[in-house]
């Protein structure tokens, strides 16, 4: 099997801390201050240091810094965190794809000349609105004065691969207002878009409210109305539906997402990273402290479990079919040795016959409808395959 040897050419880094905390955030993040940044950094470094020991990289085609929110580290610790990177990932592929999620105003332009000096050639902002009373609504601390700051600043430091996260389904917002939203984005001619439902998560200020009949969430109707003018506006702009959150001009996909999307290996590091190599999964401690004293005495593992064949293959279709390209047989074969038909095919065939995933010779893919009913669909592959004695 391609997972149980295939050495990662993805690395996932979780920076933990971010300015404030926003009403629908379930993410492993803490509110910055007071917290010990470069003990945190310096913890990283022996991750680093203990994970390229145990499995060393070869050519890194991407690398994504998540949080939280990594822009929050100052032009100097940037600089440090940066240098460490490459110090520990040395081989990178000449068409590496180097990406930092970013909040619009925590990014001046110094910081910003730090971050492409130190290799980073993509920032994904997460504006989530145009609507400032929406942001305010949400817990977001920027405006989108901050957000044209930041992108006219990103600019000026040299980068032109860039991207914004946009909601959708947040309490209040209507379709015109999304409508509004959408106008001011595409305003931008930015190569890269995505577009997120809110979900309410456990822990989070908005499920506290929702409990308590509180949180004013639009209809069904109005939401997947939303999601419908989203595909209808920014493929009309001409951006390509590569997965169904993102939209892309040609040769902007995201390619270290589609790492995730195509069941491919992926180290992950940092506070609550979850990580994916050589056929098994790994989710590191979570809180700040403790995560830097693991690192003092070994890996700083919460758990660790080998990925059954049988999973792999569920993983396959759940995050492939994401994908609008869909999965593709060959993929199948040469990831597990067997035929996706022989495992999938009576799942395939019934979703087929409900109109919600389409067949080509070469794979499957979701239909329109079936864009729209993804988790659905997703759904129907757990628990799906058969016989899997014989697998291994």
């Amino acid at each position: 099997m391609l997972q149980r040897t295939q050495t990662p050419q993805a690395v996932y880094i979780h920076i933990p801390f971010c300015t404030n905390k926003c009403h629908y955030c379930d993410f492993n993040s803490y509110v910055l201050k007071g917290q010990p940044v470069m003990d945190y950094l310096d913890a990283l470094e022996r991750e680093m240091e203990r994970t390229v020991q145990a499995v060393p990289p070869g050519e890194i085609e991407t690398i994504f810094v998540g949080g939280g929110t990594p822009t929050v580290l100052t032009p100097e610790q940037m600089e440090v965190f940066l240098r460490r990177v490459r110090a520990y990932f040395p081989a990178w592929s000449p068409q590496l794809e180097f990406t930092m999620e970013a909040n619009p105003g925590t990014t001046d332009l110094e910081k910003l000349q730090a971050m492409k000096e130190g290799g980073v050639n993509r920032i994904s902002f997460g504006v989530q609105s145009f609507d400032n009373g929406l942001l305010e609504g949400i817990g977001r601390i920027h405006n989108t004065d901050d957000v044209y700051r930041s992108l006219e600043n990103a600019r000026k430091a040299g980068f032109t691969n860039l991207s914004i996260d946009l909601m959708f389904g947040l309490p209040k917002q209507t379709k015109a207002v999304m409508e509004a939203t959408l106008k001011e984005a595409l305003a931008l001619d930015l190569p890269h878009y995505s577009i997120y439902s809110l979900k309410v998560e456990e822990n989070t200020l908005f499920h506290t409210l929702y409990e308590r009949g509180q949180l004013p969430l639009p209809e069904e109707d109005e939401e997947i109305g939303m999601f419908l003018l989203i595909m209808e506006r920014l493929r009309s702009a001409g951006y390509g539906q590569y997965e169904i959150s993102n939209f892309a001009r040609p040769g902007y996909e995201s390619r270290h997402n589609a790492m995730y999307w195509r069941n491919q290996s992926y180290y992950g590091l940092g506070a609550g990273a979850h990580g994916y190599v050589h056929g098994q999964r790994h989710v590191n401690i979570k809180g700040v402290q403790p995560y830097i004293d693991a690192t003092r005495s070994g890996l700083p593992l919460l758990e660790k479990s080998a990925v059954e064949v049988h999973e792999a293959m569920e993983d396959f279709m759940m995050v492939g079919l994401r994908m609008l390209g869909g999965v593709r047989k060959a993929d199948f074969n040469e990831q597990f040795g067997m035929e996706l038909d022989d495992v999938f095919g009576h799942v395939l065939q019934r979703q087929c016959s409900l109109g919600l995933i389409e067949g080509s010779a070469g794979g499957y893919k979701l239909s329109e409808r079936g864009v729209l009913l993804g988790n659905e669909v997703f759904g129907e592959f757990l628990g799906a395959v058969k016989n899997t004695s014989k697998m291994g």
